[in-house]
């Protein structure tokens, strides 16, 4: 029927429609259970003066195995709403960050 019309059958699948938004940032907060809050930073220029100026927004993420640590830089996509401020989920770490002060019980040390 959709050869009769001359028009091409649609796309059944939802990846050919719609590719998954993406960011990148850095990780400001792990302290929820299986959720990182993610800051993206990006650089526009201001409406009226047109000075490049930093724009930041913090992302709820969902991080199921917990592997994303404070400082890492992660990318998050795009997914449906996990709950009232997650809208999404752990891509990848693309850079772990790198750990400075670490704690007697992390060494395992005897103190």
């Amino acid at each position: 029927m959709a050869e009769a019309n001359g028009k091409a059958p649609a796309a059944t699948d939802g990846a050919a429609r719609h590719k998954p938004t993406e960011k990148i940032g850095s990780v400001v907060s792990t302290k929820m259970a299986k959720t990182i809050v993610v800051e993206v930073s990006r650089r526009v220029p201001h409406p009226l003066y047109k000075r490049i100026i930093k724009k930041r927004k913090k992302f709820y993420a969902h991080d199921e195995q917990s592997t994303a640590k404070l400082g890492d830089v992660v990318r998050i996509v795009e997914s449906r709403p996990l709950s009232r401020l997650k809208r999404w989920t752990l891509a990848e770490v693309v850079r772990r960050a790198a750990q400075v002060g670490a704690q007697p019980s992390e060494l395992d040390v005897k103190v």
